[in-house]
């Protein structure tokens, strides 16, 4: 995951995570809990949200307690080219209408780092404003990639965001098998928003976050 061209990073502090975070055994450790839930049965899932090109199904996450969600679509492009909208980068800025900032905290090695995102409010503002510390590692699989995320404990807020946390989440993309230009799109996010807010409006947002980057690939 090399560093997109034009981005700017001006929060990055160089080297922070060094000595703090093992990168290798917990990324290992992220994209094993990923394949695992990649491995849950169809029939385990509850359909949370169903379109023509996409649907979206929950189940309880052993994370919090909340739901663990998954999205599943057809992407009219090539593996590589849908994981670098999804990647940390300025491409995730072009479609994401929820996210208003993105800076690169830490850039730990090739494929991984460390980003802070911050989100609009939903819903009328009864979801307001968060923001994330999310550490992200991007890795082969198959014949495409997973690119995986989960939050960090960091210690610098902004008091005008509630800070929010994704439990183990990621987008696996590969390749159809009878058509190469097209990709198979799998994601799975379970974030706890924090804050009172009802479990029917983390349900709408939800949904529509990851039904939102399909439907603007077919726009």
């Amino acid at each position: 995951m090399a560093e997109p061209r034009g981005w700017s990073s001006p929060c990055r502090k160089k080297n922070k995570m060094e000595g703090l975070l093992d990168v290798a055994s917990f990324s290992t450790k992220l994209q094993n809990t990923l394949i695992q839930y990649h491995s849950i049965e169809d029939d385990k899932w509850q359909v949370a949200k169903k379109m023509k090109d996409v649907t979206v199904w929950r189940i309880p996450s052993e994370e919090f307690n909340g739901y663990l969600y998954k999205a599943q679509g057809v992407i009219d492009d090539i593996f590589n080219r849908v994981i670098d909208h999804l990647c940390p980068g300025p491409w995730r800025l072009d479609w994401d209408r929820l996210m208003t900032s993105l800076d690169l905290l830490e850039y730990l090695e090739e494929n991984c780092c460390v980003m802070c995102y911050t989100t609009a409010g939903q819903l009328w503002n009864i979801i307001s404003p968060r923001e994330f510390v999310d550490f992200s590692y991007t890795v082969g699989y198959e014949e495409g990639l997973l690119s995986c995320g989960i939050s960090l404990d960091w210690s610098e807020k902004r008091t005008e965001f509630v800070r929010g946390y994704n439990h183990s989440c990621g987008w696996f993309c590969v390749p159809l098998k009878d058509n190469p230009n097209q990709s198979l799109l799998t994601g799975y996010i379970q974030t706890d928003l924090r804050g009172m807010i009802p479990q029917s409006a983390v349900d709408t947002a939800m949904s529509s976050t990851l039904t939102n980057f399909y439907a603007l690939q077919k726009a």
